[in-house]
């Protein structure tokens, strides 16, 4: 069984407290990427007003902030939007069938390379700093404890880039299964797993190695993971099957499987502080299970935007907002009574989403 290791658990827990202990004490700024305008919105969490609109560049999609919150890391590329699965055929689709195996979603000749990277945008001064090199076709990122090296899925190139913050440079390129999109650091910290929607595959990679240490099937075009506040169950999203995988993390074992309502599309994934609730976007079905994370039960289901894709839980944990991209807003979740409570207007196709302390 592996453990995990205390100084990590110590670092990683510690960083998380200062964070969200911050955001609790004060006002927070939700951000959203603007994937079709090349911008990322600053929303006040109170009046739920825009307070910034910065241009960061070629379509931004998953953004994540710095250890203090001072920074947004926000993948950005230069490879032309395709439309979903169904409008391409492949797995779901009605050129490819049921069963087909999907082709990448996007189209290398229209790729403009010196778009790809990380951008980096100051909270403060609500403007963008630069881009860091990240590899091609970055669309997800996640950030370590320290702030000193970000994880990043290479899209189209079937690989993960680790990137010194502070050199501001590519340390290694690890090879992944076919079209890697979420990444998430496990709560020690040990660990960076890595989701590819065409393999229907986590890589999980070692973060003393940069190696990939075990490859583990799960299948349904897996989108993002998330974990239990302890580590122990990682619990994957397939979007084409409508199904959430629960993931023994200690022996890689598929556990249990839940079959969500008829049209549902999960894709995006948050754990409640307490770890007791899992959220998941559903796309195209647009709403959000809860489910027990206890039971593995669905416990409701909620009515969001249009195709709801990233989520992120308030540092209070009473509200929950997604990016709807095709209306051009946030859903505002009350998560007492499990309803959506308002909609904030946002820049031109939504993606991902964030929270970060209001400056003072």
């Amino acid at each position: 069984m592996r453990k995990p290791h205390l100084k990590a658990c110590v670092a990683i827990t510690a960083a998380l407290f200062l964070f969200v202990g911050t955001c609790a004490a004060q006002d927070y700024w939700v951000c959203t990427t603007d994937e079709r305008a090349g911008t990322v919105t600053i929303i006040d969490g109170q009046s739920r007003q825009v307070v910034a609109t910065v241009r960061v560049g070629k379509r931004p999609r998953g953004l994540h902030p710095s250890p203090d919150g001072r920074l947004l890391y926000i993948a950005q590329s230069g490879v032309a939007i395709a439309g979903p699965p169904a409008e391409r055929g492949g797995k779901d689709g009605a050129k490819g069938g049921k069963g087909a195996k999907e082709a990448p979603d996007d189209d290398d000749k229209n790729a403009d390379r010196s778009a790809d990277g990380v951008g980096v945008v100051d909270v403060r001064e609500k403007k963008f700093v630069k881009l860091l090199p990240a590899g091609r076709d970055p669309e997800e990122l996640a950030v370590s404890a320290d702030g000193s090296r970000l994880y990043v899925s290479n899209e189209d190139a079937s690989a993960a880039s680790v990137i010194d913050t502070q050199a501001g440079k590519v340390l290694q390129t690890i090879k992944v299964k076919v079209e890697p999109e979420g990444v998430r650091i496990t709560p020690d910290g040990k660990l960076v797993y890595v989701t590819s929607e065409t393999d229907g595959a986590l890589s999980i990679i070692s973060t003393e190695t940069n190696k990939v240490v075990r490859t583990v099937t799960v299948g349904g075009r897996p989108r993002t993971v998330s974990f239990l506040p302890d580590g122990s169950k990682a619990f994957v999203p397939s979007e084409t099957e409508g199904k959430v995988r629960v993931l023994d993390t200690h022996t890689y074992n598929i556990e249990d499987t839940l079959q969500l309502p008829e049209g549902s599309r999960p894709m995006g994934t948050a754990v409640s502080a307490d770890g007791k609730k899992l959220y998941v976007t559903n796309g195209r079905g647009g709403t959000v299970s809860v489910i027990d994370t206890s039971t593995h039960k669905l416990a409701n289901t909620i009515k969001a935007g249009t195709r709801p894709w990233g989520l992120v839980i308030s540092p209070d944990g009473k509200l929950l907002y997604t990016a709807n991209g095709p209306s051009n807003d946030l859903s505002v979740i009350d998560l007492a009574t499990e309803k959506e409570v308002g909609r904030i207007p946002a820049g031109e196709g939504p993606w991902g989403v964030t929270i970060v302390p209001a400056p003072k």
